[in-house]
């Protein structure tokens, strides 16, 4: 995985319009000069806003402040995610006074597409897209158009339809002079080159996981600085547990949704670490079923409206093949998180934390499933290499570290 997230930066720098790097000079001198805040609104709908496919906590305008901090370190830098899901050019249009504007951004960026193809005209698309930046300009605000990103073809959202409203955002670009961050043409060139990595950048049919999200962040950074940054190393947001932690501090009853073993592995850990808490403990029963079966029960995982959901697929839940493995598991931790911004806790654990002796091909999932949790942004248990403590030990011992972190009040 590492290695296609360093192929597809790459192609991200390079397909970056030449314009992009200085387009956005006004904004960069006052991050560089670090003498007055500076204000960037991401406008746009799904993928910009904060959903399941990048875990519910942040998504690729916080993925671009913490870029831009580490890019200019005395800045005072905020960016304001005005991702909606299901917005068009017409909505983002209709809110642009009240969710961008009202900011006062020295920068705006724009990224809408995926929801227009299905019912906006695409003339009406570029009018609406050449609005904003107008909007944009007599507010004294500069603007980077980041195209759609590209999508699994599905009947809804065929990629040659797509295509059109690619190619419009790039006519709108030149015929306005304001850059185009090209995002589609770089997950095409990674798909072209080795499908499978691409696979790994996606949360589903048409959203990015959290993967896909650094790497935009990263190319709309680069867009603004002229300079390359990585954020290949940024871990999930911490706390990793902040709905738990906060209820156990305030000692209010936890109810937790978990695969075996951790069912009954929480509800003894919270025994050590929590002896007075109230913890209720539902059985996500896992055994014997197959990967899409799993994916299918994990559906009803939002309506139990869970403080703390624990994703262990075994080793055993077969699939068909790489790609349906993919495909299932990634929808295992779909449907495991709220819609929109987390309402609850979930992380996941690979087999080898339930079993350090597995399979050869156990030990190729297990990696696999590591690479998906952490592109989801996700809380991860992990044995590490030579730990053989029994999977009770090794559980309570994170979830120890989780509490001292923050001081829940639990026994440390």
């Amino acid at each position: 995985m590492c290695n296609g997230r360093r192929h597809l930066t790459a192609v991200l720098f390079a397909v970056c319009l030449g314009v992009a790097c200085a387009a956005a000079g006004g904004t960069a001198e006052l991050l560089a000069a670090g003498t007055e805040p500076v204000r960037v609104v991401c406008l746009g709908d799904s993928v910009t806003g904060v959903y399941y496919h990048t875990g519910g906590r942040r998504a690729y305008p916080e993925m671009l402040e913490l870029a831009l901090k580490r890019l200019y370190p005395n800045a005072q830098v905020q960016v304001f995610n005005a991702g909606i899901s299901g917005n068009t050019t017409i909505d983002g249009l209709n809110r642009f006074e009240a969710d961008v504007l009202a900011h006062k951004p020295q920068l705006v960026t724009v990224m809408f597409g995926l929801n227009d193809m299905t019912r906006v005209p695409l003339e009406t698309y570029e009018a609406n897209l050449a609005a904003m930046i107008q909007k944009c300009r007599a507010a004294g605000a500069e603007t980077l158009l980041c195209t759609p990103n590209a999508v699994i073809d599905t009947p809804s959202r065929p990629t040659a339809r797509l295509l059109e409203y690619v190619a419009a955002m790039r006519r709108v670009g030149e015929r306005e002079r304001t850059p185009v961050v090209d995002a589609y043409a770089a997950c095409e060139s990674v798909r072209a080159e080795d499908a499978f990595q691409w696979l790994l950048t996606m949360s589903d049919e048409i959203h990015p996981n959290m993967t896909g999200h650094k790497l935009f962040a990263e190319k709309i950074a680069q867009a603004i600085s002229g300079r390359p940054v990585s954020l290949a190393d940024a871990g999930p947001p911490e706390p990793l547990l902040p709905h738990t932690l906060a209820l156990l501090k305030e000692k209010k009853p936890l109810r937790i949704h978990a695969m075996p073993p951790f069912d009954h592995l929480a509800a003894e850990a919270m025994k050590i670490l929590a002896p007075e808490a109230q913890v209720e403990v539902s059985t996500w029963n896992v055994e014997g079923q197959s990967l899409a079966q799993i994916e299918a029960a994990a559906k009803a995982v939002r309506e139990l409206k869970p403080d703390w959901v624990i994703v262990a697929v075994p080793a055993s839940a077969a699939a068909e093949n790489k790609e349906q493995f993919v495909r299932s598991y990634k929808w295992v931790l779909n449907y495991a998180l709220s819609f929109a911004h987390q309402e609850w806790d979930c992380i996941a654990i690979p087999p080898s934390v339930s079993s350090p002796e597995l399979t050869p091909e156990a030990q190729n999932r297990d990696r696999l499933e590591r690479i998906l949790i952490r592109s989801q942004d996700l809380g991860i248990v992990e044995r590490p290499a030579g730990d053989t403590r029994p999977p009770l030990e090794l559980f309570t011992a994170w979830l120890r570290e989780q509490v001292i972190r923050q001081g829940a009040g639990m026994n440390p």
